[in-house]
Formats: C-alpha cells, sequence, structure tokens
C-alpha cells in the first residue's frame, strides 16, 4: 500500500465537498443551529454544564454518521468506487483515502462544535481543552467507520437515514445521555456496555466534569479504539455492493 495513492483520493474527496457550498453550509451551520436550541432549552447554566459532555460525544456521533453514511453512499451510486476499484489501486488505498477524507471536515465540524459550546454557550469545564478536543476526535473516528460500515448495508440515502433509530436511537437512550446508567435495569445496563456512545459520554464526562487527562480515560479511549476497528474490519471493501 502506497500513502500518495490515499492521499490523491482523499485529496479528490476533500475538492468534492470544498466544491459543494450547500454541504459545506450544513456541516458548519445545522450542528450550530441544533446546540444553540438545546443551550437555550435549560434554564439552568449548572445543568447545561452537566449534560454539555453527554451532548458533545451524541452531535459529534449524529452528525458524522450522517455526512460519512450518506457522502460515501454517493460515491457507490454514481459509479465512483466501481471505477476506483477497476483502477491500479488497492482496497486498503481506496478504504484509508476515504477515511482521510472524511475526517477531516468530521474534525472541522466536532472543533466547531466544541468551541461554540464552550465560548458562546458559555459551559465550564475542569479538564484541558486540547484534551477534550482529541477525545472527542476519537468519537468522530468510530462515528466515521460505523457511517461507512452502514453505508455498506444501505441501497440509497433514505436507507441509510432509516438506519438511525436502528444504530443511533438506542444509544441516545442506554448510554447515560438522558439518565444515569446504574439506574437502569441490568439488561440494559449490560446492553449499554456495547454501545460506543456510553463510553464516549463516561470519558468526556471525566475530563470536562472532574478534570480528568487521557490517560485517567485509557479505557474509555481503548474500547472506543477496539469499535473503530471493528467497524472498519466489518465495512471492508469485499461486501461493498456496487
Amino acid at each position: 500500500m502506497t500513502l500518495n495513492r490515499s492521499l490523491a483520493i482523499a485529496t479528490r474527496i476533500i475538492r468534492q465537498f470544498l466544491r459543494d457550498r450547500r454541504t459545506m453550509g450544513m456541516i458548519v451551520f445545522v450542528p450550530l443551529l441544533v446546540m444553540t436550541l438545546v443551550g437555550l432549552s435549560f434554564p439552568e447554566d449548572g445543568i447545561l454544564d452537566y449534560v454539555a459532555p453527554a451532548l458533545l460525544a451524541a452531535m459529534a456521533l449524529f452528525f458524522v454518521f450522517i455526512l460519512t453514511g450518506v457522502s460515501f453512499l454517493r460515491e457507490r451510486s454514481q459509479g465512483t468506487l466501481e471505477r476506483l476499484m477497476a483502477a491500479p489501486v488497492s482496497r486498503a488505498e481506496i478504504m484509508v483515502g476515504y477515511l482521510l477524507g472524511f475526517i477531516l471536515f468530521a474534525a472541522v465540524q466536532a472543533l466547531i462544535i466544541l468551541l461554540y459550546t464552550i465560548f458562546v454557550l458559555k459551559v465550564h469545564y475542569a479538564g484541558s481543552l486540547w484534551q477534550i478536543f482529541v477525545f472527542q476526535l476519537i468519537i468522530t473516528v468510530v462515528a466515521l467507520n460505523l457511517g461507512l460500515f452502514v453505508s455498506t448495508y444501505a441501497r440509497n440515502e433514505l436507507q441509510v437515514i432509516q438506519f438511525i433509530p436502528l444504530v443511533l436511537v438506542p444509544q441516545f437512550f442506554l448510554s447515560g445521555l438522558l439518565w444515569p446508567v446504574e439506574q437502569m435495569n441490568r439488561f440494559l445496563q449490560h446492553l449499554s456496555k456495547v454501545m460506543p456512545l456510553t463510553y464516549s459520554v463516561d470519558g468526556l464526562r471525566k475530563i470536562m466534569l472532574e478534570g480528568k487527562t487521557l490517560g485517567d480515560v485509557w479505557v474509555d479511549l481503548a474500547v472506543l479504539a477496539v469499535f473503530a476497528v471493528s467497524m472498519t474490519m466489518l465495512a471492508r471493501l469485499p461486501q461493498f455492493h456496487i
């Protein structure tokens, strides 16, 4: 595998996104609008400070999942992926190229959401800002791989959206976003342990509310890394229905 070929694929994806001004606008402004509405819905700053870490994790997972799933499916439906696979490029190079191309915009979106939440919504935090962003970046990588995985089994954009109630909504209810996992019944507690958002919420809360470092949340980071690798393996290119 050569990095130059992967970078060439990533560059094409980046240029394609930059030419689509409407998509770029949606990437930037839709998350800000959602976070604004959420922030204004909490009457007390203390409540928002507690909920903000979970919201940052959930928003990163949600928006990156949609961005990646729909965009990659469009690559398939337009025949771009088919042409790449017919070219002298390995499947690994194609996968890495797409991941590099998508992760740039996912990282930018995550950074915008984080800075807006901290400096505009005035959410207080105890940990280091750069460590918060690094942890959130790991969440976006998981969401990106999850989006790629789902897109391999979807035939059109509507089916990608239909995966949201199956893949994302259960995580919102069982990850500790709305209420503590410890207060759920035992079966749901076990079920929450196989959901990446559970570890995302736990890790961000420890950093933002308790002042922990990335080293202190290494278990959450390790589990998220396993999720990311697992989704990459499950979304391997031989299974792509072109």
